[in-house]
């Protein structure tokens, strides 16, 4: 009688890798999702308010994408993470009150701070150019609207890169070198 052992095989696919894309795209057209489970299931924010946004929104898909290629182990799970802790942070500041709980793994964390910093950096520009004033409840509305794109674009995957790659796309931020795809049999 022979005794076989299962082997994990980890596929780590370049972002342009075209057989991802198909399987992305193959996958996309079959998911179901369950809007209950997004997160901030309660709040709708219409599309044509996230379109006045449509600078700030394009300012954080920059912040998070520049993140992702300067910490290549960030996944899909730990900038969800960031943006609902930042998003919850916003959503009790426009309450009147001022919580501030950051998540506690280190690149979750960090991509916090520079999600933070984005934000700061954007107001100060919009005041230079002669912008109106950035409200916290945009700030607020426009990173719940992220949160609910990162369920929405994001494969499920414990490792997936599907939203990270999709911000990357969006924000036509130039991709890292070239990586060569690895197989990984621990």
């Amino acid at each position: 009688m022979c005794c076989a052992t299962e082997r994990e095989v980890t596929l780590d696919c370049p972002s342009d890798c075209e057989y991802l894309a198909a399987s992305r795209q193959h996958e996309g057209e079959r998911r179901e999702i369950d809007l209950s489970k997004i997160p901030f299931a309660d709040i709708r924010i219409p599309p044509e308010v996230m379109a006045g946004y449509e600078p700030l929104v394009s300012a954080l898909f920059w912040v998070i994408s520049n993140f992702a290629q300067d910490n290549r182990p960030l996944l899909d799970a730990d900038a969800a993470a960031a943006i609902i802790a930042l998003a919850e942070t916003y959503r009790t500041l426009s309450s009147g009150l001022y919580y501030e709980k950051p998540p506690d793994h280190r690149l979750q964390r960090e991509l916090y701070d520079a999600l933070k910093m984005g934000i700061a950096s954007y107001r100060e520009r919009a005041q230079e150019l002669g912008w109106e004033r950035v409200r916290d409840e945009t700030v607020r509305d426009t990173l719940i609207f992220l949160a609910q794109l990162s369920a929405l674009r994001g494969n499920g995957r414990p490792r997936g890169r599907a939203f990270l790659d999709f911000l990357r796309a969006q924000s036509k931020f130039a991709a890292p070198e070239k990586l060569e795809s690895a197989i990984v049999m621990p």
